[in-house]
C-alpha cells in the first residue's frame, strides 16, 4: 500500500511555523479547547498568538456571524458604509471609547497588524513632515517592510533582503538594567545636536512586548515616554496588536498608565472570531489625509464588523469583567509560583505571562512536552528564553486550573525537582 499523502509537506511552503511547533492536524475548536483528527483534546493557551482573546467559536459571536450570513448580509463592501460596520462603530464609540474618554476616529486599514502599523507610519511623517521612526529594543510590528524596520528581532530583519532604514533603535524600560531609566538616555539623544540622531515623526512602543520575551514597562516608564513625545512634538503611536481587546486586563493595556497615545494600532481580537480585521485609532485632529492616501481592498470585512460588534457585547456584561479579573489574579499566583518553584523569572501582567528561563533552550521542550499532555502553550524572546502563556480571557476557572497543572508537570518533565502538586 501507499503511505498516507502528507499534503502540507508536498505542497505547503517552507515558510510555516505553528505547524511545526504543533505538529497535529487540528479539526474542531471550542472555547478553550481545540481537537484533532484522532479525537485527542488540547487546552489553547496559545489563541492564535492573540486573535482568540474570547476562545474558539463563542457561541454568542458565532451566532451572530450566522445569522448575518443566514440573512443575505454583505460581506466584502470595499469602504462602502453599511449596516455591519455602522454598527460596529456604534458599539466600539459607546464600550470602548466614550467609557474611557477617548475622542478617536476610526480608520480601517487592510486587515492585518503590520497594515495598521504601516497606516500609522505614514500618518505621523505625513503630519510631523519627518522621516524617522523611534522603535524599542526588543519591539515586534509586522513583517512588511515599513513595520519589519521597526522590528528589532534580528531573524526576522534579515529575511528583509533590503536595508532597512528611517528607524531609530531606543532601550525599552530596563534594557540597561533594572536601575537605569532609559528614557533619561532618550531624552538626552532627542535634546542633543551632536548625537546624531533626528528627531523622529513618531515613536512606536508597546506596553508589553508580546514577541520580544513579554517585556513589561513600568506606569512610570510610558508617562515619561508619552511626556518626552509630547514635549517635542514627536507622535507616540501605541502598538495594541497583541496586547488590546482586554489581554492585559484592561481593553488597551496602555490604560494602565494613565496615558492618551495620538495613534494606536488594533487587530488581532479586534475581529472577534478570529476574522481578519485591523484599525488605526488616529485623534480627531490628526486625521488628516486625504481620500484614498491608505486603500486596501479588504478594508470593508463586514462578518468581522459583525463579530467584531458581538465581541464588544461581552464587555457590557458584569460577570465577563468579573471573570476576566479573576482569571488574572488566578494566573498572576500561579506564574508566581512556578517561577519560584523553577528557578525561572515572572514577566507580563494580565493574561499575557511569561516564564523566563535562564536556559534558552528550555522553554522549547517545556512546550513539546506541553503539547504530548495536551496543551499548547508557545515561546517568545529573540532567543526563546520565555514560555509565553496567553489563555482565552472566557477560559473557567476549572480549565485554567486544569491547564497549568498540565504546564507544571511538563516543566517538571523537563526540570526534575522535588514532586510537589501544583497549588499545594
Amino acid at each position: 500500500m501507499n503511505p498516507p499523502r502528507d499534503v502540507f509537506q508536498e505542497r505547503e511552503s517552507e515558510v510555516r511555523v505553528y505547524s511545526r511547533k504543533f505538529p497535529r492536524l487540528f479539526t474542531t475548536a471550542s472555547g478553550a479547547w481545540m481537537r484533532d483528527e484522532a479525537g485527542r483534546e488540547y487546552l489553547d493557551f496559545l489563541c492564535g498568538a492573540g486573535a482568540l482573546n474570547y476562545g474558539h467559536n463563542h457561541p454568542h459571536i458565532r451566532q451572530r456571524v450566522i445569522d448575518y450570513l443566514a440573512h443575505d448580509g454583505i460581506i466584502h463592501g470595499l469602504d462602502l458604509h453599511t449596516a455591519a460596520k455602522r454598527g460596529f462603530l456604534e458599539a466600539f464609540t459607546d464600550v470602548v471609547l466614550a467609557p474611557r474618554a477617548l475622542d478617536y476616529k476610526v480608520q480601517f486599514t487592510g486587515p492585518t497588524g503590520t497594515n495598521a502599523v504601516e497606516a500609522a507610519f505614514k500618518l505621523a511623517r505625513r503630519i510631523t513632515g519627518r522621516t524617522t521612526i523611534a522603535a524599542f529594543t526588543g519591539g515586534f510590528h509586522g513583517l512588511s517592510l515599513g513595520a519589519l524596520a521597526a522590528t528589532a528581532n534580528g531573524t526576522k530583519r534579515a529575511a528583509a533582503g533590503v536595508p532597512l532604514q528611517s528607524v531609530h533603535r531606543f532601550p525599552y524600560d530596563g534594557y540597561l538594567g533594572p536601575n537605569v531609566d532609559t528614557i533619561d538616555y532618550i531624552e538626552r539623544l532627542l535634546d542633543d545636536p551632536g548625537s546624531g540622531i533626528e528627531l523622529p515623526a513618531a515613536i512606536i512602543v508597546e506596553s508589553v512586548q508580546g514577541e520580544g520575551g513579554i517585556q513589561t514597562a513600568s506606569p512610570r516608564w510610558m508617562q515619561r515616554l508619552a511626556r518626552a513625545a509630547r514635549e517635542r512634538s514627536i507622535l507616540l503611536i501605541a502598538d495594541e496588536i497583541q496586547t488590546g481587546c482586554g489581554r492585559t486586563g484592561t481593553f488597551f493595556s496602555f490604560e494602565e498608565s494613565g496615558i492618551v497615545p495620538d495613534l494606536v494600532c488594533v487587530s488581532k481580537s479586534i475581529g472577534g472570531l478570529g476574522l481578519p480585521m485591523a484599525l488605526l485609532l488616529v485623534r480627531r485632529e490628526l486625521d488628516v489625509q486625504r481620500p484614498g492616501e491608505h486603500s486596501g481592498t479588504f478594508r470593508g470585512h463586514n462578518l468581522a464588523f459583525v463579530a467584531a460588534e458581538a465581541a464588544l457585547d461581552l464587555w457590557r456584561d458584569p460577570s465577563f469583567l468579573e471573570g476576566l479579573a479573576r482569571n488574572v489574579a488566578d494566573l498572576d499566583g500561579a506564574v508566581i509560583e512556578l517561577a519560584s518553584r523553577y528557578g525561572a523569572r515572572p514577566a507580563g501582567r494580565g493574561l499575557l505571562r511569561g516564564l523566563v528561563f535562564d536556559d534558552a533552550e528550555l522553554p522549547s521542550r517545556i512546550s513539546a512536552a506541553a503539547l504530548e499532555r495536551g496543551l499548547l502553550v508557545e515561546t517568545s524572546g529573540v532567543r526563546g528564553q520565555t514560555l509565553k502563556l496567553m489563555p482565552p480571557l472566557t477560559i473557567g476557572r476549572d480549565e485554567l486550573r486544569r491547564g497549568l497543572e498540565l504546564l507544571d508537570a511538563a516543566i517538571a518533565d523537563c526540570v526534575p525537582v522535588a514532586a510537589v502538586a501544583f497549588g499545594e
